[in-house]
C-alpha cells in the first residue's frame, strides 16, 4: 500500500489521533524556519539567530533582540495552510485528541483547533515583566525599540521560550499524557534534533507512528509509516 494510502486509512479508522509538528507545518503558510536553506541560520545579521533568541542575548541587548524579532518573526501576517484546517477537521470530527506544536505563530488556532500545546509558548502573547499586563502582537510590531508598558513603563517579553529558557513543565505532562495514550501519532514538519521537545516521541506506546516531512529525519527508522513530502500537500490527499 502506498504511504499516503496507508496514512489515510489509519486516519479513517481511528479517533484518537494525536499530531506533534515543527516548523515545517508553518513553511508554506510563508513563515521561515531555522535550518532549511533558506532559513534563518542562513541569513546574514550581525549575530546568529540562535544567539539573538537566547535569554542572555535579550537581557544584554534587547534593543538588538527586537530589531531582529520584529523583522523575522512579528512581522509575518501568515494564514493557514492545508494542513493547519485539515488537523482541525479532524479535530471537529472527533477523530484527533490535540496538536502539539513547536511553532509560536498561533495558526492552529487561527485554523480552528482548539486542543493546541504551543510548548515553545506564542508570539500572540506578550507581558510586562513588572506588572504582568498582557498584550497582543500588535502592541510588538507598532513599538519604536524596544516595547514598553503602557501601566508602568516596564519592558514588555513575549511569551515565547528563548533559547536557555526552560519548557513549561505543565504543559510537557499533558502532551506526554496525549503522546502516550494516543492510537496514531503523526510527527510532521520537524527534523526531530531539537530537545528536550523532539524526545517527547520516545513516550509513543502504540504501533502507528507516522513520520511526514520532506527530507528524512533522524527518526525515520522508528517509524512505522514515513510519509516524504509537503505537509501541505500530504495532508491535501487525506
Amino acid at each position: 500500500m502506498e504511504p499516503i494510502q496507508q496514512l489515510k486509512q489509519w486516519v479513517e479508522e481511528s479517533n484518537n489521533i494525536v499530531f506533534f509538528g515543527g516548523a515545517g507545518v508553518s513553511t508554506e503558510s510563508g513563515i521561515p524556519d531555522f535550518r532549511s536553506v533558506d532559513g534563518l541560520y542562513h541569513q546574514k545579521y550581525d549575530y546568529p539567530p540562535e544567539t539573538i533568541l537566547s535569554h542572555s542575548f535579550y537581557r544584554a541587548k534587547p534593543a538588538e533582540f527586537y530589531k531582529f524579532y520584529k523583522d523575522k518573526i512579528a512581522c509575518v501576517q501568515a494564514k493557514p495552510n492545508a494542513a493547519h484546517l485539515k488537523l482541525a477537521e479532524w479535530e471537529r470530527e472527533g477523530k484527533l485528541k490535540a496538536v502539539i506544536t513547536q511553532n509560536i505563530d498561533g495558526l492552529h488556532t487561527d485554523a480552528g483547533s482548539r486542543e493546541v500545546l504551543e510548548i515553545h509558548g506564542s508570539a500572540r502573547r506578550n507581558y510586562c515583566e513588572r506588572c504582568h499586563a498582557f498584550y497582543g502582537i500588535d502592541k510588538i510590531r507598532e513599538s519604536e525599540g524596544v516595547p514598553v508598558c503602557d501601566v508602568c513603563g516596564g519592558p514588555i517579553k513575549p511569551d515565547v521560550v528563548l533559547y536557555e529558557e526552560g519548557l513549561d513543565q505543565k504543559l510537557l505532562e499533558k502532551a506526554v499524557n496525549y503522546i502516550a495514550n494516543a492510537d496514531v501519532l503523526i510527527v510532521g514538519g520537524t527534523s526531530l534534533v531539537v530537545y528536550p521537545a523532539a524526545g517527547l516521541i520516545d513516550y509513543y506506546r502504540g504501533n502507528k507512528l507516522v513520520l511526514v516531512n520532506k527530507t528524512p529525519t533522524a527518526r525515520d527508522g522508528l517509524a512505522d509509516l514515513v510519509v516524504t513530502g509537503s505537509i501541505g500537500e500530504v495532508f491535501s490527499a487525506l
